[in-house]
């Protein structure tokens, strides 16, 4: 039983240190970071995604937030993926920037991302715009993502018009 839980924790471990190899050009600026956000939870109907890319950007302890108007609900990176695998099976999701806000001192970063969301990149008008509030940080290595809330466009809550600007 000893010798099972010791395999199956180096098992873990060496899952955690796999997912933890990210592509340079994804951590090497807060830029790099959230084109891969976009690019990893975009894609056609049954397209598996490439979560261990998705999971590299963030730290271990990383988390993403959906924020509604009446409810707050606390993801780890591995809860998200979960929820959208079957809503990404079934239908196409793609998400882009609009615009985006950001505010940098060292090594800490915030940006202010607007988006826009589609079935098809051919899709005459988004299902849904918001704002994806990035928070990052730079361990003098690369960039993490620390967290990421969003919240949807909503008729109480339209986009402002200083988030939709270039």
């Amino acid at each position: 039983m000893k010798k099972l839980a010791i395999s199956l924790l180096m098992l873990a471990t060496a899952g955690s240190a796999f997912a933890q190899q990210a592509r340079p050009t994804d951590v090497g600026s807060v830029e790099g970071v959230i084109g891969a956000l976009y690019d990893t939870i975009s894609g056609p109907a049954g397209q598996p995604r490439d979560w261990d890319r998705l999971r590299s950007l963030f730290r271990p302890d990383g988390h993403m937030i959906v924020q509604s108007p009446t409810k707050t609900t606390v993801l780890s990176v591995e809860d998200y993926i979960g929820r959208v695998t079957p809503v990404f099976a079934k239908d196409g999701f793609y998400e882009s920037e609009i615009s985006r806000n950001t505010e940098q001192f060292g090594q800490i970063a915030h940006v202010f991302s607007t988006y826009q969301s589609r079935h098809a990149p051919g899709d005459a008008a988004p299902f849904q715009r918001g704002i994806n509030s990035i928070q990052l940080i730079n361990d003098g290595q690369r960039w993490w993502v620390q967290s990421l809330v969003w919240q949807a466009e909503t008729e109480k809550y339209p986009l402002p018009d200083r988030y939709l600007k270039k």
